[in-house]
């Protein structure tokens, strides 16, 4: 009986050190990587906001034009999961127009529609893992357009310049090739609002990208810890790294 009550009492002792021990354990699986339903691996969240700044070039096809559209845009980034901020865009190229020429502006002119806006973008991160990221940015912009001319004397003329609205909503997707590098690409549609709709149906229209991506941070921590310039560590998953 003396013996049954030494095992009973030490059993007891044992049942809170047991459940203590577990709880880093669980803590720590679920601060790493947690593989969810669909097989992936978590990306760890960042606990507190990061500034990104960067160019935005903008590819679209105008009045069956190729175009480029230049901007930069600024902004934080959510626990790797939701980016908000602002930019400005211009159209960089010349694209000819089929507007109606007002009084005294000659037939042998060239008439370019141009215009710039600034705009609010959001982007949320659908799915990610240590190398891929899909996400779907959207950008809502104001502005104006307006038509430029080039008069056959050399100088110059414009219309007045019409206030104008933006919706860009798009998909895009982003491969990291080294912890600092990746190349991102992407495709949606631009459309123009309050404006006439002769000038709407000649700037909406697709818009595309693919781009080189550099991760200032992730470089200089790549330089400050003197690690292998091309490695691939944090980019492979625990089961396929060597």
């Amino acid at each position: 009986m003396f013996l049954t009550m030494r095992f009973g009492l030490l059993f007891l002792l044992m049942l809170p050190l047991r459940s203590w021990a577990q709880v880093p354990a669980a803590t720590s699986a679920a601060l790493v990587a947690v593989p969810d339903t669909a097989g992936r691996r978590a990306v760890p969240r960042l606990e507190k906001p990061r500034f990104v700044i960067f160019y935005d070039s903008r590819y679209s096809v105008l009045n069956h034009h190729f175009v480029v559209i230049n901007g930069l845009k600024a902004g934080i980034e959510l626990r790797n999961r939701l980016r908000l901020g602002a930019g400005i865009y211009f159209l960089s190229s010349r694209i000819p127009t089929r507007q109606a020429r007002p009084f005294g502006i000659a037939d042998a002119a060239r008439a370019d529609l141009r215009f710039r806006y600034l705009a609010g973008y959001a982007e949320y991160v659908l799915l990610a893992n240590r190398r891929w990221e899909l996400s779907v940015p959207l950008l809502l912009g104001l502005g104006s357009a307006w038509v430029q001319y080039d008069l056959p004397n050399g100088s110059g003329a414009e219309t007045l310049h019409d206030f104008m609205g933006v919706a860009e909503p798009s998909l895009s997707a982003q491969f990291k090739v080294f912890r600092w590098g990746g190349v991102g690409a992407g495709a949606g549609w631009r459309q123009p609002f309050f404006v006439p709709g002769t000038v709407q149906r000649e700037l909406n229209g697709p818009v595309f990208y693919v781009r080189g991506k550099l991760f200032l941070s992730d470089l200089i921590k790549v330089a400050q810890f003197h690690q292998r310039f091309f490695s691939q560590d944090g980019l492979r998953e625990p089961n396929m790294a060597r």
